[in-house]
Protein backbone atom coordinates (compact mmCIF):
# COMPACT_ATOMS: atom_id res chain seq x y z
CA UNK A 1 0.00 0.00 0.00
CA UNK A 2 1.35 3.83 -0.98
CA UNK A 3 1.51 6.81 1.04
CA UNK A 4 -1.32 9.06 -0.96
CA UNK A 5 -0.03 12.76 -1.36
CA UNK A 6 -2.26 15.19 -0.72
CA UNK A 7 -1.61 17.95 -3.21
CA UNK A 8 -1.08 21.64 -1.68
CA UNK A 9 -3.22 23.19 -4.54
CA UNK A 10 -6.94 22.03 -4.56
CA UNK A 11 -7.38 20.60 -8.35
CA UNK A 12 -10.07 23.57 -8.62
CA UNK A 13 -8.39 25.91 -7.22
CA UNK A 14 -7.90 28.62 -10.05
CA UNK A 15 -3.91 30.32 -9.82
CA UNK A 16 -2.81 32.75 -12.69
CA UNK A 17 0.79 31.71 -14.38
CA UNK A 18 1.83 35.26 -13.18
CA UNK A 19 1.44 34.68 -9.64
CA UNK A 20 3.68 33.99 -7.55
CA UNK A 21 3.12 31.45 -4.54
CA UNK A 22 6.10 30.34 -1.89
CA UNK A 23 6.15 26.22 -2.65
CA UNK A 24 4.67 25.60 0.62
CA UNK A 25 1.32 28.13 -0.23
CA UNK A 26 -1.73 25.81 0.45
CA UNK A 27 -4.53 27.40 -1.88
CA UNK A 28 -8.14 25.11 -0.98
CA UNK A 29 -10.74 24.50 -3.28
CA UNK A 30 -12.87 26.85 -5.87
CA UNK A 31 -10.27 30.16 -4.78
CA UNK A 32 -8.79 32.36 -7.36
CA UNK A 33 -5.93 34.03 -7.04
CA UNK A 34 -4.91 36.21 -10.04
CA UNK A 35 -1.70 37.94 -11.57
CA UNK A 36 0.68 40.19 -9.39
CA UNK A 37 -0.49 38.12 -6.63
CA UNK A 38 2.54 37.22 -4.45
CA UNK A 39 1.83 34.70 -1.40
CA UNK A 40 4.52 34.03 1.13
CA UNK A 41 5.44 30.64 2.71
CA UNK A 42 3.86 28.90 5.01
CA UNK A 43 0.29 30.76 3.99
CA UNK A 44 -2.64 29.10 4.10
CA UNK A 45 -5.89 30.18 2.01
CA UNK A 46 -9.04 28.30 1.98
CA UNK A 47 -11.68 27.23 -0.05
CA UNK A 48 -13.72 29.87 -1.91
CA UNK A 49 -10.95 32.65 -1.43
CA UNK A 50 -10.37 35.43 -4.02
CA UNK A 51 -7.28 37.69 -4.24
CA UNK A 52 -6.97 39.99 -7.18
CA UNK A 53 -4.81 43.18 -8.11
CA UNK A 54 -1.15 43.85 -7.38
CA UNK A 55 -1.00 42.27 -3.67
CA UNK A 56 1.31 41.01 -1.72
CA UNK A 57 1.01 38.27 1.00
CA UNK A 58 3.72 37.66 3.51
CA UNK A 59 4.35 34.58 5.41
CA UNK A 60 2.35 32.09 7.92
CA UNK A 61 -1.10 34.07 6.95
CA UNK A 62 -4.41 31.94 7.43
CA UNK A 63 -7.09 33.47 5.17
CA UNK A 64 -10.65 31.46 5.85
CA UNK A 65 -13.28 31.27 3.04
CA UNK A 66 -15.07 33.83 1.57
CA UNK A 67 -12.54 36.62 1.51
CA UNK A 68 -11.90 38.97 -1.17
CA UNK A 69 -8.52 40.46 -0.96
CA UNK A 70 -6.64 43.44 -3.17
CA UNK A 71 -10.49 43.87 -5.06
CA UNK A 72 -10.95 47.72 -6.79
CA UNK A 73 -11.85 50.51 -4.20
CA UNK A 74 -15.11 51.54 -4.02
CA UNK A 75 -14.19 54.76 -4.90
CA UNK A 76 -15.98 56.72 -7.63
CA UNK A 77 -12.77 58.74 -8.48
CA UNK A 78 -10.96 55.02 -9.36
CA UNK A 79 -10.21 54.45 -12.98
CA UNK A 80 -7.76 51.88 -12.49
CA UNK A 81 -4.53 53.37 -11.52
CA UNK A 82 -1.89 51.41 -10.23
CA UNK A 83 -2.50 50.68 -6.54
CA UNK A 84 -1.73 47.69 -4.26
CA UNK A 85 -2.15 45.78 -1.00
CA UNK A 86 0.34 44.81 1.37
CA UNK A 87 -0.72 42.54 4.12
CA UNK A 88 2.35 41.39 6.70
CA UNK A 89 2.93 38.03 8.49
CA UNK A 90 1.07 36.00 11.02
CA UNK A 91 -2.27 36.76 10.37
CA UNK A 92 -5.61 35.17 10.99
CA UNK A 93 -8.14 36.68 8.89
CA UNK A 94 -11.58 35.16 9.00
CA UNK A 95 -14.45 34.60 6.60
CA UNK A 96 -15.52 37.14 4.26
CA UNK A 97 -13.00 39.85 4.74
CA UNK A 98 -13.03 42.33 2.24
CA UNK A 99 -9.52 44.42 1.55
CA UNK A 100 -9.54 46.96 -1.41
CA UNK A 101 -6.23 48.08 -3.03
CA UNK A 102 -5.17 52.18 -2.32
CA UNK A 103 -6.01 54.96 -4.77
CA UNK A 104 -3.90 57.35 -6.64
CA UNK A 105 -5.29 59.96 -3.89
CA UNK A 106 -2.81 58.92 -1.13
CA UNK A 107 -0.24 56.64 -0.66
CA UNK A 108 -1.58 54.49 -3.12
CA UNK A 109 -1.31 50.86 -1.32
CA UNK A 110 -3.59 49.82 1.55
CA UNK A 111 -1.62 47.92 4.58
CA UNK A 112 -2.44 45.56 6.88
CA UNK A 113 0.90 44.74 9.10
CA UNK A 114 1.57 41.77 11.17
CA UNK A 115 0.33 39.41 13.91
CA UNK A 116 -3.61 40.96 14.20
CA UNK A 117 -6.52 39.19 14.42
CA UNK A 118 -9.21 40.07 11.63
CA UNK A 119 -12.62 38.45 12.69
CA UNK A 120 -15.20 37.71 9.89
CA UNK A 121 -16.60 40.69 8.12
CA UNK A 122 -14.20 43.21 8.53
CA UNK A 123 -13.48 45.42 5.89
CA UNK A 124 -10.30 47.54 5.06
CA UNK A 125 -11.39 50.34 2.41
CA UNK A 126 -8.87 52.32 -0.01
CA UNK A 127 -5.86 53.53 1.83
CA UNK A 128 -6.23 51.83 5.34
CA UNK A 129 -2.90 51.75 7.24
CA UNK A 130 -3.58 49.45 10.46
CA UNK A 131 -0.54 48.49 12.55
CA UNK A 132 0.79 45.27 13.88
CA UNK A 133 -1.06 43.03 16.71
CA UNK A 134 -4.96 44.45 16.67
CA UNK A 135 -7.87 42.93 16.79
CA UNK A 136 -10.75 43.52 14.80
CA UNK A 137 -14.09 41.94 15.81
CA UNK A 138 -16.85 41.06 13.65
CA UNK A 139 -18.04 43.51 10.86
CA UNK A 140 -15.68 46.30 12.20
CA UNK A 141 -15.45 48.71 9.30
CA UNK A 142 -12.84 51.13 8.30
CA UNK A 143 -13.43 53.47 5.72
CA UNK A 144 -11.10 55.23 3.57
CA UNK A 145 -8.08 56.71 4.44
CA UNK A 146 -8.06 55.43 8.25
CA UNK A 147 -4.80 54.83 10.04
CA UNK A 148 -5.34 52.13 12.86
CA UNK A 149 -2.03 52.08 15.21
CA UNK A 150 -0.34 48.98 16.77
CA UNK A 151 -2.36 46.60 19.74
CA UNK A 152 -5.64 48.74 19.03
CA UNK A 153 -8.76 46.62 20.04
CA UNK A 154 -12.07 47.12 17.43
CA UNK A 155 -15.32 45.90 18.83
CA UNK A 156 -17.95 44.24 16.74
CA UNK A 157 -19.73 46.32 14.72
CA UNK A 158 -17.44 49.76 15.40
CA UNK A 159 -17.06 51.85 12.43
CA UNK A 160 -14.79 54.26 11.98
CA UNK A 161 -15.25 57.70 9.65
CA UNK A 162 -12.52 58.45 6.77
CA UNK A 163 -9.19 60.04 7.34
CA UNK A 164 -9.90 58.94 10.78
CA UNK A 165 -6.49 57.88 13.28
CA UNK A 166 -6.91 55.68 16.14
CA UNK A 167 -3.59 55.51 18.29
CA UNK A 168 -1.73 52.65 19.42
CA UNK A 169 -3.17 50.71 22.59
CA UNK A 170 -6.71 52.45 22.16
CA UNK A 171 -9.99 50.36 22.98
CA UNK A 172 -13.38 50.77 21.22
CA UNK A 173 -16.01 49.54 22.40
CA UNK A 174 -18.74 47.54 20.39
CA UNK A 175 -20.88 49.84 18.04
CA UNK A 176 -19.03 52.82 18.56
CA UNK A 177 -18.78 54.98 15.37
CA UNK A 178 -15.35 56.78 15.56
CA UNK A 179 -15.30 60.21 13.62
CA UNK A 180 -12.73 62.24 15.19
CA UNK A 181 -9.10 61.01 15.92
CA UNK A 182 -8.72 59.05 18.80
CA UNK A 183 -5.30 59.27 21.25
CA UNK A 184 -3.70 56.22 21.66
CA UNK A 185 -4.15 54.57 25.02
CA UNK A 186 -7.41 55.42 25.19
CA UNK A 187 -10.82 53.20 26.25
CA UNK A 188 -13.57 54.61 23.89
CA UNK A 189 -17.71 53.05 24.09
CA UNK A 190 -20.77 54.30 23.28
CA UNK A 191 -22.60 55.82 20.21
CA UNK A 192 -21.97 58.95 19.82
CA UNK A 193 -18.28 57.22 21.02
CA UNK A 194 -16.84 58.92 24.57
CA UNK A 195 -13.61 58.67 26.57
CA UNK A 196 -13.77 56.49 28.93
CA UNK A 197 -10.33 56.70 30.82
CA UNK A 198 -7.03 54.88 29.97
CA UNK A 199 -6.83 50.98 28.40
CA UNK A 200 -5.49 50.20 31.64
CA UNK A 201 -6.15 46.43 31.68
CA UNK A 202 -4.94 45.98 27.75
CA UNK A 203 -1.61 48.35 28.97
CA UNK A 204 -1.29 46.01 32.10
CA UNK A 205 -1.57 42.67 30.04
CA UNK A 206 1.66 44.29 27.63
CA UNK A 207 3.96 45.37 30.33
CA UNK A 208 3.58 49.11 31.01
CA UNK A 209 4.82 50.31 34.41
CA UNK A 210 2.47 51.40 37.63
CA UNK A 211 4.29 54.67 36.74
CA UNK A 212 3.92 54.67 33.00
CA UNK A 213 0.04 53.92 33.50
CA UNK A 214 -0.14 56.65 36.76
CA UNK A 215 1.42 59.39 34.08
CA UNK A 216 -0.92 58.85 31.08
CA UNK A 217 -3.96 58.94 33.71
CA UNK A 218 -2.84 61.84 34.48
CA UNK A 219 -2.19 62.89 30.56
CA UNK A 220 -6.05 62.14 30.26
CA UNK A 221 -7.11 64.27 33.21
CA UNK A 222 -5.48 66.94 32.18
CA UNK A 223 -6.53 66.75 28.30
CA UNK A 224 -10.23 65.51 29.21
CA UNK A 225 -11.30 66.21 33.10
CA UNK A 226 -9.17 69.51 33.45
CA UNK A 227 -11.76 71.93 31.66
CA UNK A 228 -8.71 73.38 30.30
CA UNK A 229 -9.24 74.29 26.23
CA UNK A 230 -7.65 72.11 23.51
CA UNK A 231 -4.53 74.13 23.23
CA UNK A 232 -4.19 74.54 26.74
CA UNK A 233 -4.31 70.90 27.90
CA UNK A 234 -1.38 70.84 24.89
CA UNK A 235 0.97 73.14 26.42
CA UNK A 236 0.48 71.47 29.95
CA UNK A 237 1.44 67.76 28.85
CA UNK A 238 4.01 69.41 26.92
CA UNK A 239 5.93 71.32 30.49
CA UNK A 240 4.54 67.73 32.42
CA UNK A 241 6.22 65.58 29.32
CA UNK A 242 9.80 65.55 30.35
CA UNK A 243 11.11 61.89 31.26
CA UNK A 244 7.73 60.02 30.16
CA UNK A 245 7.93 58.75 27.21
CA UNK A 246 4.29 57.20 26.85
CA UNK A 247 2.73 60.96 27.54
CA UNK A 248 5.16 62.41 24.97
CA UNK A 249 3.75 59.82 22.29
CA UNK A 250 -0.10 61.36 23.72
CA UNK A 251 0.96 64.77 23.03
CA UNK A 252 3.03 64.00 19.57
CA UNK A 253 -0.77 62.31 18.62
CA UNK A 254 -1.93 65.43 19.81
CA UNK A 255 -0.26 67.63 17.63
CA UNK A 256 -0.74 65.46 14.42
CA UNK A 257 -4.16 65.83 14.04
CA UNK A 258 -6.12 66.71 11.18
CA UNK A 259 -10.08 65.50 12.16
CA UNK A 260 -9.89 67.10 15.75
CA UNK A 261 -9.83 64.72 18.73
CA UNK A 262 -12.65 62.88 20.28
CA UNK A 263 -13.53 64.65 23.60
Amino acid sequence: MTDSVVPLHHPTALIHPDAWLDADVKVGAYSIIGPGVRIGAGTVIQDHVRISGRTTIGERNRIYSFCALGGDPQDKKFHGEDAALDIGHDNNIREFCTFNIGTADDVGITRLGSHNWIMAYVHLAHDCQVGSHTTLANHATLAGHVHIGDWVTLGGFVGVHQFVRVGAHSFIGISAVITQDVPPYLLVAGNPAKPHGINTEGLKRRGFTVDGIESLKRAYRTLYRSGLSFEEARQKLADDAHDKPHVTRFLEFLGQSTRGILR
